[in-house]
C-alpha cells in the first residue's frame, strides 16, 4: 500500500478535514442567507460562524478519544492542543481583530489614500462561534468513527 492510500485512509485526518470543510461551508451558506451574496472568501477566510479552527480539532481529538479510547495519553494531549487553539481564536486572534478594526479607522481618518492597505478585521471568534465550531467536531467524530 502507498503512502497516499494510507493518508487517506486515516479516519482522523479525515473526519477533521471533514469538520473544517463543513465548518467553511456553512460559513459561506451563512453569508448567503444573511447578505443574499455568494462569497466564496468565506470559504478559506478565517472568523465567523461557526469556528473552523474548533471543528478541526475537536473532530481530531474526539476522533483519537473515539479511535483509541478515552483514557489513552493520546486522548489527553489533543484535548490539551484544541483548547489551546480554542482559547486563541476567542481570546488572542479575537483582540487582534478589534484592534484591527480600531486601526483601520484611525488610518482611514489620517489619509484616505492608505484605505486599501485595511487591516485584515475578521480573525478571531466569539465564544459561541468557538463553542459551535466544537460541537459540531465533536459530532461528527463521534458518528464518522
Amino acid at each position: 500500500m502507498n503512502k497516499f492510500n494510507v493518508i487517506l485512509g486515516n479516519e482522523i485526518l479525515t473526519v477533521s478535514v471533514l469538520a473544517w470543510f463543513l465548518a467553511q461551508t456553512l460559513k459561506v451558506i451563512g453569508v448567503l442567507i444573511k447578505y443574499r451574496k455568494l462569497d466564496f472568501r468565506r470559504f478559506v477566510g478565517s472568523g465567523g460562524m461557526p469556528s473552523s479552527h474548533s471543528a478541526f480539532v475537536c473532530a481530531m481529538s474526539f476522533g483519537v478519544g473515539e479511535n483509541m479510547g478515552y483514557e489513552s495519553p493520546l486522548f489527553g494531549v489533543c484535548v490539551v492542543m484544541s483548547l489551546i487553539v480554542m482559547y486563541d481564536a476567542a481570546g488572542v486572534r479575537r483582540a487582534a481583530g478589534k484592534q484591527a478594526v480600531v486601526l483601520n479607522k484611525l488610518v482611514n481618518e489620517i489619509d484616505t489614500n492608505l484605505v486599501e492597505e485595511r487591516l485584515k478585521e475578521l480573525l478571531g471568534h466569539t465564544p459561541v462561534e468557538v463553542l459551535v465550531g466544537g460541537i459540531l467536531g465533536i459530532i461528527l467524530a463521534i458518528f464518522y468513527i
